[in-house]
């Protein structure tokens, strides 16, 4: 940089020159003629960074502006604009022209907008990443989700197949009585329309007992009313089903029974758990809370099987509920064999899992708290090895204002 000019008099205080020497972004001092009486250190960097002449220093950076841009300053005091180093490289630059009694003395003030440009294009790749890894999450979970339908599926086959299988037998029982009922209606018509309706009383009382017409009346209510239950029975672990695994990323937050999505979501699990876990439940009755269902019974589910898998022949899980004004919890407890203390702290990172290959992706867990954090709430935990594990959801009634509006952002359940 040029050794700066000593300005006349009056040019330029040492208030002023202090006051340029410690701001930040560039500045320079200047006279009428273009020439530098102080650039600040910011000044200087930057004609270092841009290396235009390296010999001149500061007073390259004044070399930007054109003779008519500085003939602008001067006759109306200021001038703004766009000057570009090279073509990837613009600046900002501001001149401020003031009349001393003397001398015209000049500011010259310049910003980097490339840095601000590189920051937007930082911005605009960070946005583009966070797409990205939000789209990976919502194919984790629905990986996960996939997975756990799978190991359910041949469970839910099962409790499919018992009802129908009885439903089935049960036609075909129906099939008969039908048929038999069929044949002594007949009997009667022919003795109606008889000469001697009379004199075929008794054929008719021995085809009665024949075709066994007063166990089928005994028996046939029974029978359709096995069938009605076995066929509500599908409907139910359908209707499960359908409400377990529908949400789309669109759907809004809505007031939702947590403890019936619960019961479903046990509905579908308890083939799982039937042989193995005497269950209690503990409800208290809850407010409808503003949530998106489908993925609050994904956590369910989540709970209930590693509860299921956390006991090894027999025990018992729990379920229990509870609310204050602000926020409801939903607990599941269950006598297994408890989490060791170093694995607490490792419970909720993706891909941990203390289960043998094929049992476990270490998902579950991972995915059951980002739920739970998305709908502004948090899982707590409490176990104790040999004893059990106590996992506890809890929700707020309300999700914050502007909640709804992020979840449609954010990576949702399966279809």
């Amino acid at each position: 940089m040029s050794e700066p000019l000593d300005p006349p008099t009056g040019l330029w205080s040492d208030d002023a020159r202090w006051a340029a020497s410690t701001i930040g972004f560039p500045v320079l001092l200047l006279d009428a003629q273009r020439r530098v009486h102080l650039a600040n250190p910011a000044a200087q960097a930057l004609a270092g960074k841009l290396d235009l002449e390296p010999a001149a220093g500061a007073e390259s950076l004044v070399a930007l502006v054109s003779d008519a841009q500085w003939e602008s300053a001067l006759r109306d005091g200021y001038w703004k604009g766009v000057v570009r180093p090279d073509p990837e490289h613009p600046l900002a630059l501001e001149i401020h022209c003031g009349q001393s009694p003397d001398t015209p003395h000049c500011l010259m003030v310049l910003v980097d907008i490339s840095a601000r440009d590189e920051r937007q294009r930082q911005y605009a790749e960070l946005q583009r990443t966070v797409e990205r890894l939000a789209t990976t999450q919502e194919q984790l979970l629905r990986s996960e989700k996939m997975a756990s339908i799978g190991q359910l599926a041949a469970g839910v086959a099962h409790e499919i197949n018992n009802p129908i299988g009885y439903v089935g037998s049960n036609l075909g029982t129906l099939q008969e009585y039908s048929a038999a009922l069929l044949a002594l209606v007949e009997k009667y018509h022919e003795a109606l329309f008889s000469e001697d309706p009379a004199a075929r009383r008794q054929e008719i009382m021995q085809a009665r007992q024949q075709l066994d017409i007063d166990y089928i009346l005994g028996d046939l209510p029974n029978l359709l009313k096995e069938s009605r239950e076995g066929i509500e029975r599908v409907t139910k672990i359908v209707q499960d089903l359908k409400d377990f695994s529908r949400v789309g990323r669109d759907q809004k937050m809505q007031p939702a029974d947590l403890l019936q999505g619960l019961d479903s979501t046990l509905n579908i699990v308890w083939n799982d758990l039937k042989y193995k876990v005497r269950l209690e439940k503990h409800y208290s009755s809850l407010p409808l809370v503003e949530c998106l269902a489908s993925e609050i019974n994904q956590v369910f589910l989540n709970l209930l099987l590693n509860a299921s898998q956390a006991i090894e022949q027999r025990g018992t899980i729990v379920l229990a509920s509870g609310c204050d004004d602000k926020e409801v919890w939903i607990s599941i407890s269950d006598t297994g064999c408890g989490i060791p203390p170093e694995v607490m702290p490792h419970l909720f990172d993706p891909f941990f899992t203390t289960k043998p290959i094929g049992r476990g992706t270490g998902l579950g867990l991972a995915i059951s708290y980002s739920i739970v954090a998305k709908h502004h709430g948090r899982i707590e935990v409490t176990s104790t090895v040999g004893q059990g594990s106590t996992f506890r959801v809890v929700l707020p009634i309300r999700q914050p204002q502007d909640a709804t509006q992020e979840a449609a952002k954010l990576p949702s359940d399966v279809e």
